[in-house]
């Protein structure tokens, strides 16, 4: 197949006609940390530039008063402190050193570390310790004016058994959501590594990647679904033909796909939709091919199942436009989160380890390009009404680019197939900036005991601590607020 799309793909087929992007990114840093091809060459998508953003009219990020209007003192002198000692690289490091370390093991340390992690970090960055309390959570955040999109912190399931225990808790925070206004939550968070185990996974991605590099490898449980790869996606996971899946694999990947048919389900029955996680390349292919099989089989009429594009990958652009074309050719509305991504760190290392090229962009303004370009054609796909995106990002600049280029488009503010999103704890000046200009804004809310949430919170301190460090923006907002509170009560 890799063969067969070389021939069929023009040279560069999506190396947009764009105008360069002047300038660098804000200084907010970038988000988090969830797709065969016709010979002809992509759709023509105009870059967008800060020139074309009349920004300050747009997203106010200025007025501190405005922005933080109605949450307490409290909540912004504890957000102040953790996003500052988070932005300490020692700190991280050392407190990254002891939770990974065999010190964890005795339990005096243990319970230490647990419960100072627990009114800090945790207390900051998650939603509460099960789906009541996130639910709660959820309520007061939508007095805000901003949404949830709530993600039990489950993944990784080893087998069955554990697939069906994740599988309950994913039912039981969708039930959770009924109790809440309608809209309050704008997206159920799925893993497809909590209801599938985790070496099905890898092998189901062995034997796609495998029939990419020779179409005359049949797979015959595989079901409809949109290309996985493109000609640059990283095929170097599986250098020898692997196995064919034996009787007891197929009927457990048969069970994962019926766990996911019935989450959909469940969420169709609350009116929610689900978003599918992203998550590292060796297992990537089979969650594409989940989560794009959920859309072919969901998204009929309307968005419903969204999937998750990784712009620091330099198969993004390619795969992204292959999955749409194709979803176009299927009446399918395609729905896209789309992030930079989180796993930038052991990406490289697993490249290097096998003498290979890393997948992901080899500049962070390249990744910024490759943002902002998916961003346009998923723009001008929400303008046709074959498209839905959810822009989850925490660089300023990307988020006045598209909201300029939703305005030319005719992309209306209150328009239901657009979306921003911001980590919860993290980013909130910026999420209230874009409420408070007129779009829907949610925050990624996982929530789970402590013990479950320890990988996501691992994965946010080593994976991002270029965005904790260099996010100065909101530090420095809550700062003038905090300031101009006491200024206030003491005059």
């Amino acid at each position: 197949m890799a063969s067969r799309l070389a021939r069929r793909l023009p040279s560069n087929p999506l190396r947009f006609p764009r105008r360069s992007l002047n300038s660098t990114p804000s200084s907010s840093a970038d988000a988090v940390s969830p797709l065969n091809f016709v010979e002809k060459h992509a759709p023509a998508i105009e870059k967008l530039t800060p020139a074309d953003a009349p920004a300050a009219t747009t997203i106010d990020l200025d007025n501190t008063e405005r922005l933080f209007a109605g949450v307490p003192t409290a909540k912004l002198l504890r957000s102040s402190a953790v996003l500052h000692a988070a932005a300490v690289e020692p700190v991280v490091n050392a407190g990254t050193w002891v939770m990974q370390s065999r010190l964890m093991d005795v339990g005096p340390v243990r319970g230490a570390v647990l419960g100072a992690v627990r009114c800090t970090f945790f207390e900051q960055f998650c939603a509460g310790e099960g789906a009541e309390e996130a639910v709660g959570t959820v309520g007061k955040l939508n007095h805000t004016g901003l949404r949830g999109m709530l993600d039990c912190a489950l993944e990784d399931a080893e087998d069955n058994q554990a697939c069906d225990r994740n599988m309950a808790e994913f039912l039981r925070t969708v039930e959770s959501a009924r109790s809440l206004p309608p809209s309050s939550v704008s997206f159920i968070i799925a893993k497809i590594t909590a209801i599938c185990p985790i070496n099905l996974l890898k092998r189901v991605s062995d034997l796609l990647r495998w029939q990419c590099k020779d179409p005359s490898f049949r797979l015959p449980w595989k079901c409809n679904s949109f290309p996985m790869f493109s000609v640059s996606s990283p095929l170097y996971h599986t250098p020898c033909r692997p196995e064919h899946l034996n009787p007891q694999e197929e009927h457990d990947l048969l069970l994962a796909h019926q766990r996911l048919r019935t989450l959909c389900q469940k969420c169709r029955e609350t009116n929610i939709p689900l978003c599918i996680d992203a998550e590292y390349t060796a297992v990537q292919p089979a969650i594409d091919y989940f989560t794009n099989s959920a859309i072919v089989e969901h998204n009929k009429h309307e968005p419903f199942v969204y999937g998750t594009m990784q712009a620091y990958l330099k198969d993004a652009r390619e795969r992204l436009f292959l999955a749409t074309e194709e979803a176009e050719k299927m009446g399918v509305v395609m729905g896209v989160k789309l992030v930079r991504g989180a796993y930038m760190s052991s990406e490289r290392k697993l490249a290097h380890s096998l003498g290979q090229e890393s997948p992901i962009h080899n500049t962070i303004q390249e990744t910024h390009d490759c943002y902002n370009e998916c961003a346009s054609f998923m723009l001008e796909k929400i303008a046709t009404r074959s498209g839905a995106v959810v822009f989850a990002t925490h660089n300023v600049e990307s988020a006045k680019l598209a909201a300029a280029k939703a305005r030319d488009l005719g992309v209306g503010n209150g328009n239901r197939k657009l979306e921003f999103a911001q980590l919860y704890g993290m980013a909130d000046s910026f999420s209230f900036g874009l409420r408070n200009a007129g779009f829907q804004v949610s925050k990624y809310m996982p929530f789970g005991t402590v013990d479950m949430v320890m990988p996501y919170l691992l994965r946010r301190a080593e994976e991002n601590q270029g965005m904790l460090s260099a996010s100065t923006l909101d530090r420095q907002l809550t700062r003038k607020e905090l300031w101009r509170r006491l200024k206030a009560a003491i005059l």
